[in-house]
């Protein structure tokens, strides 16, 4: 197996996939047929001498180390098939050329430039497909001799047989045949200055260097006539030929710099993995038969077979590949990606020049762990810590564009709140982070990372627990909890409404503002622990009386009797009753209707042997087979209480496989804030199965009302985008935008208020 490539610029995403479907063939026969001759050579086709650049070759070969093709024979490791720069090659393609004049399969054309361009005209004025018209093919020996012997200048032309007809077994294409005499005429082998023309190269390279595999772009299939030619006339076997479609962007026009990255060094800049990448490369024409989407690199050397490739072009979908690297991304420690995610701190100059020691290895342990689990690229994980170092809460009241944080504010909770903190921190009541001990938030007792956001470390007597202890006092306190306590509480010390666990942010935030600090603290926009509550204190000055207390309750018996006392006729409160806003009305996302949630029968529930939180589930949702689903819902329930359990089931998620057990859609269910209490959504009991579950004021019937495709759902974070609006109301209800879910048999419920569905 061969890659040549041009080094005339980057490689770019079709040349890495070209790159690697050749390196994949390779490395698989050298399993298949160990001592066999099988290997991946690397051939730089630089004969564009005004194009081709020693740097470009560098870069290519670069980005070809860091995605991990790495080659048998080439530049820098030498073989019995070299050299391997076609500039490097003159001879051979000279000694070649003589070879095919010798035996009567080549020919001296002494036509001039002039002579050329007039038979061009003359057969286009005619109709008829420009193509040399065999001047010189059959010339009289003596005149070529007078030529020669006149010094006048000349090209090699190859002597199409009369007949001739090119037939080959594409292993992407099928069969493809041209007639070689009507298409292409008697085409140039050497130019008059001696340099070889480019499908001259590349048949001899192929030849002499036994490629007996060519995987490359379709843009090349008109060049397999020429090449397939003169391997015939050198009586050499013509390799075996696969020629892959292009790769569009997702406006379905050719993929080109307009549409972002498409370097592989741009990727490598950006956080991208090389196992990441050429696990989507793979994919980028090519899948295994099964519905698996992730592969290591010695999986892709086992699964992968030309004959798999596809026909139709492939779309290039950044938001698949981020999810394909947070997949890889989440395989790998945390130590072992925190090597990468300090270049991303580097290359956005959050760490001092020279930064090392314990300090440093300290911060980027905190910064790459406080993303693990969010992160898509390990960029991702210096800019979260950029976030986390800087303080979002605006100066004041009026400036807040967040109607989320207005609206909490609003409540009442998060003045009070916010003075308890200001008055402990002036105190020194407030835990801080132990200078002797940074990364206790990160660890659990036994000193091991922790790798799930959900888990807080540290021993007993660590930050973390002194943290907990005291926001439980403060909630006594004050008479609050529950989200009215942790909303303003993250609010106030992060400036954020969401986020990781606060005692990690802090955590990382004391390491930023120690005196000798590794992080570039203005670069990385620092705003200290003191500098956080003098803000805080001054925004607080800013909100309205109205808003600094919560709204006291009024005795519900009281109040409900003197409400039926004063109850104004029907005329009167039509007339005074304000028209209630409809959340429809500012809804700005995607359709409900996008969703394909169907009424289903859990029919069979085990455990999953390698993941102690999960089950798998075979649910009946009306098809032909039953479902087969894996939840995480082993902390929740039982397996017995499950099965025969009517559910909801939503069912265009495309399956995919959790932690090796395939599974293809998702159970919902109602949970609370803390995710303390999770229960089933469940239909009524006369539902029928396999019904679509629908949403009045909705319509389910018509085209615009189809579900998603499965793909569409998972590349466009469907779902994600629907999900905030999926709750369950008072009584437990699921809604959307206040709207019930609904089957043939009604209305859907759950044991949850004033929960989320998923």
């Amino acid at each position: 197996m061969r890659f040549a490539p041009s080094p005339t610029g980057s490689l770019h995403v079709g040349g890495a996939r070209t790159a690697l479907y050749n390196w994949l063939v390779a490395k698989k026969g050298q399993l298949d047929f160990p001592g066999e001759d099988a290997g991946f050579i690397i051939r730089v086709e630089d004969t564009d001498l005004a194009r081709s650049t020693k740097e470009s070759e560098e870069s290519v070969l670069a980005d070809l180390r860091w995605l991990g093709l790495n080659w048998d024979e080439g530049p820098g490791v030498d073989g019995e098939r070299g050299p391997y720069r076609q500039s490097e090659r003159g001879e051979l393609y000279q000694k070649v050329a003589k070879k095919l004049l010798d035996d009567g399969m080549a020919y001296p054309c002494f036509c001039t430039q002039e002579e050329l361009e007039e038979m061009k005209a003359k057969q286009e004025a005619e109709g008829i497909p420009p193509r040399y018209d065999g001047t010189w093919r059959d010339a009289d020996p003596e005149l070529v001799k007078q030529k020669m012997e006149e010094g006048a200048p000349y090209t090699i032309r190859f002597k199409v047989p009369a007949g001739a007809r090119v037939v080959i077994e594409d292993a992407v294409r099928g069969t493809v045949s041209w007639d070689a005499e009507s298409t292409v005429g008697d085409f140039i082998l050497l130019r008059s200055n001696g340099v070889p023309v480019y499908n001259f190269c590349v048949a001899v390279d192929d030849s002499t260097m036994g490629v007996t595999t060519v995987i490359r772009a379709e843009e090349h299939l008109t060049n397999t006539l020429r090449q397939g030619l003169i391997l015939d006339a050198l009586g050499a076997p013509r390799p075996r030929y696969a020629h892959c479609s292009l790769i569009l962007g997702e406006d379905k026009q050719k993929l080109s710099k307009r549409h972002g990255a498409t370097s592989c060094n741009q990727f490598r800049l950006d956080g991208f993995l090389p196992d990441a990448m050429i696990n989507y490369l793979a994919l980028l024409g090519w899948n295994d038969g099964t519905d698996n989407e992730i592969f290591t690199r010695d999986e892709l050397i086992d699964a992968f077979d030309v004959d798999r490739v596809v026909k139709s072009p492939s779309i290039f979908d950044m938001d698949k590949l981020k999810w394909i690297n947070s997949q890889h991304l989440k395989m790998m420690s945390i130590e072992e990606v925190a090597d990468l995610v300090r270049e991303q701190m580097d290359s956005l100059g959050l760490l001092k020049e020279g930064a090392d020691g314990v300090g440093a290895r300290n911060a980027i342990f905190a910064s790459t762990a406080l993303a693990k689990q969010m992160m898509e690229t390990t960029q991702d994980a210096a800019t979260n810590a950029q976030t986390v170092l800087g303080y979002g809460l605006p100066d004041s009241f009026d400036k807040i564009d967040d109607l989320e944080q207005k609206e909490m504010i609003q409540v009442g909770h998060f003045y009070p709140i916010a003075q308890a903190l200001l008055r402990d921190f002036e105190a020194e009541t407030l835990p801080q982070p132990d200078p002797a001990d940074p990364l206790a938030p990160f660890l659990e007792d036994i000193n091991k990372p922790i790798e799930e956001d959900n888990k807080v470390g540290g021993t007993a007597y660590s930050y973390p627990k002194a943290y907990k202890v005291h926001m439980k006092n403060l909630s006594k306190e004050l008479g609050v909890k529950g989200k009215n306590l942790f909303h303003p509480l993250r609010l106030a010390l992060t400036g954020e409404m969401s986020g990781q666990d606060v005692t990690k942010q802090m955590a990382l935030l004391a390491m930023a503002s120690e005196e000798d600090t590794c992080i570039d603290t203005e670069k990385a926009g620092v705003v200290t622990m003191k500098a956080r509550m003098d803000h805080l204190k001054a925004f607080c000055e800013t909100i309205p009386e109205e808003f600094r207390a919560p709204k006291p309750k009024e005795n519900k018996k009281k109040a409900k009797a003197e409400e039926k006392s004063s109850e104004p006729s029907t005329e009167a409160k039509a007339a005074a009753t304000p028209a209630v806003a409809d959340p429809l009305d500012t809804y700005e996302g995607p359709p409900i209707t996008a969703l394909d949630i169907r009424v289903g029968r859990i029919t069979k529930v085990w455990e999953h042997p390698d993941a102690d939180k999960l089950f798998c589930e075979e649910v009946d949702v009306g098809e032909d087979e039953p479902r087969q689903i894996a939840s995480g819902l082993r902390p929740y329930m039982n397996a017995e209480d499950m099965e025969g359990r009517m559910v909801l089931v939503l069912s265009n998620l495309k399956a995919r496989k959790m932690v090796g057990f395939p599974s293809h859609g998702m159970v919902l269910c109602a949970s609370n804030e803390d995710h303390t209490e999770v229960k089933f959504v469940s239909p009524p009991v006369d539902a029928k199965v396999g019904e679509r579950v629908t949403i009045p004021g909705f319509d389910f019937e018509g085209e615009e009302g189809q579900p998603f495709a499965e793909n569409k759902i998972g590349k466009k974070k469907i779902f994600e985008k629907l999900a905030p609006f999926l709750v369950t109301n008072e009584f437990g209800t699921p809604e959307f935008l206040g709207r019930p879910f609904l089957t043939s048999a009604g209305v859907c419920t759950s044991p949850v208020g004033g929960g989320n569905v998923a």
